[in-house]
């Protein structure tokens, strides 16, 4: 029949060996698209995975650099040292404001939120309940005219200014400290400076005392003449929470027993019952002393300081230092001393390389071969080898070396062919694995005054850095080396019809590239 043949046929065709069975299309595409689902799913668990880990490693183990030009966003070493030790929470409060009429606020704002942040930052891990101790910077913005509850519970007025609190001790840092400024405009970012004096001032809870010694033709504290006085020094030593008084020993016949730190400078004739009175200080009392020595106009003035100076390690010449080597001098005939030995003063002066002393007249200082056992003298600044010690100082002829007279360095002492300009004396403690330590006296003799007058010597970075390194080494605390930063301001000045141009561009311009990209990348991935 004709239906049976053609359902043999039928049979016949699907049984043929070249046909293929029909496999079930839904279950293909139910595998492909569960696959599909669960590659999306483990896209999503790693990457909330990296992003977990992410901020955990952020939260407990941050790690943070500072990529800016002159590190503008890095406290200093000194001030991380003093930072660490901070045992009472301080409270910044910043009254400045970003909509003051002053353009110099609103300048001013980013650096001060900024340094301060870092500061906040740095402290975060003073903070132990355990033992009771909180030493963390907390910062806060305050609007006086608008905060008015807030202002009047903290005892704040002051506008445009940082106030740091501790306890009901209060600190103003006026808008003014945070700057130097040159040609009436702002050159150096100096806040770290001021922040860092605030802090300690009203956080430490007594002040360490410095006193100039007088009576003896001494330079004083409270002098502003610009070749004899020290007045900028006492400011720069008051910035750091020192306190500053003079004293006369035959006025008060000892050394005051709140002397942390007794600095004479360029005394002449010296009593015998004032040096005996100093060389007990530094013995008995394990006291601090900074001597600066200059030679002045003529070389017959005893200083009357040979004795202590014996007893401590430390040979004082009667000389005026002079150099042949032209690189060596400036041209107003100021010496250049770039040799620094390795101590704990000089250090922060090698880290921060190229930076030299500057002195107009010195007179050479270097340790003494027969030197008292017990004692660390070294040699922190020297000449180059050019130089020489001029005995027989005369104004009306050309100063040169004469063998056998006048003092040059030798090659079997350190340093080699060079002469001694300041050298440090203390001394030696016990060792650190001892249970106890031992304070000692320490010594630091300069051969110039240069270094501390209000002459500009001292606003020479090396010569301020390394007498005030001195100032702290001698009483105990690190070195202060505070670097100033750079003003940068960047300004965009466009005219009307550049300005016309960039809205246009970014209406149009940036929108339709984007768009064309959309469409090649369309038109590519179709073809």
């Amino acid at each position: 029949m004709p239906g049976n043949s053609a359902s043999a046929v039928l049979l016949s065709t699907l049984d043929s060996p070249l046909s293929t069975p029909l496999m079930p299309a839904f279950d293909s595409f139910r595998t492909v698209r569960w696959f599909r689902t669960f590659n999306l799913v483990l896209q999503a668990v790693l990457f909330l995975t990296l992003f977990a880990g992410l901020n955990y490693l952020a939260l407990h183990h941050p790690s943070r650099f500072d990529l800016t030009r002159h590190h503008r966003y890095s406290l200093s070493p000194e001030t991380l040292a003093y930072l660490r030790n901070l045992n009472q929470p301080v409270h910044a409060v910043i009254t400045l404001t970003d909509d003051s009429d002053h353009p110099e606020v609103t300048a001013a704002l980013p650096d001060v939120r900024g340094l301060l942040r870092e500061y906040a930052y740095a402290t975060e891990g003073n903070h132990d309940p355990k033992i009771g101790r909180d030493g963390r910077v907390t910062v806060t913005n305050l609007d006086v005219d608008r905060q008015l509850r807030d202002a009047s519970q903290l005892g704040i007025e002051q506008r445009n200014a940082i106030v740091f609190i501790c306890g009901d001790k209060h600190h103003v840092v006026e808008l003014g400290e945070i700057y130097r400024v040159e040609n009436g405009a702002a050159k150096d970012f100096i806040g770290e400076q001021a922040f860092t004096a605030a802090i300690l001032d009203v956080s430490s809870p007594e002040q360490k005392k410095i006193y100039f010694l007088s009576g003896h033709g001494e330079a004083r504290a409270d002098d502003a003449d610009p070749t004899r006085g020290l007045s900028a020094l006492a400011d720069e030593l008051r910035l750091r929470n020192f306190a500053v008084d003079t004293v006369d020993f035959t006025a008060t016949g000892k050394v005051p027993a709140d002397a942390a730190l007794v600095i004479a400078a360029g005394p002449q004739r010296v009593d015998a019952f004032t040096q005996e009175q100093l060389r007990q200080y530094l013995g008995a009392r394990a006291g601090r002393l900074l001597l600066l020595l200059a030679p002045g106009s003529r070389l017959d003035i005893p200083t009357g300081l040979t004795d202590l100076l014996l007893d401590w390690g430390v040979l004082v010449d009667d000389d005026v230092i002079f150099d042949s080597d032209r690189n060596e001098i400036t041209e107003n005939g100021d010496l250049r001393v770039r040799f620094l030995g390795i101590h704990q003063i000089t250090q922060p002066l090698i880290q921060m390389k190229n930076v030299g002393l500057l002195v107009s007249r010195a007179r050479s200082v270097r340790p003494s071969p027969l030197a008292p056992g017990g004692l660390i003298v070294t040699t922190l600044a020297a000449t180059s080898p050019t130089a020489w010690g001029e005995r027989s100082f005369n104004f009306s002829r050309m100063p040169e070396y004469n063998a056998g007279v006048d003092v040059k360095g030798l090659p079997q002492v350190e340093p080699k062919n060079r002469l001694g300009l300041i050298v440090a004396s203390e001394r030696a403690q016990p060792r650190d694995n001892l249970p106890n330590s031992v304070p000692s006296g320490r010594l630091v003799v300069f051969g110039s005054t240069d270094f501390v007058t209000n002459t500009g010597f001292l606003a020479v970075a090396g010569n301020q850095n390394i007498i005030l390194n001195a100032v702290n080494w001698a009483i105990g605390r690190e070195p202060l080396n505070v670097p100033a930063r750079p003003v940068e301001r960047f300004k965009l000045s466009l005219s009307a019809q550049e300005l016309v141009r960039l809205r246009y561009s970014l209406l149009f311009l940036v929108p339709g590239a984007a768009a064309l990209l959309g469409l090649i990348v369309y038109w590519t991935r179709r073809s």
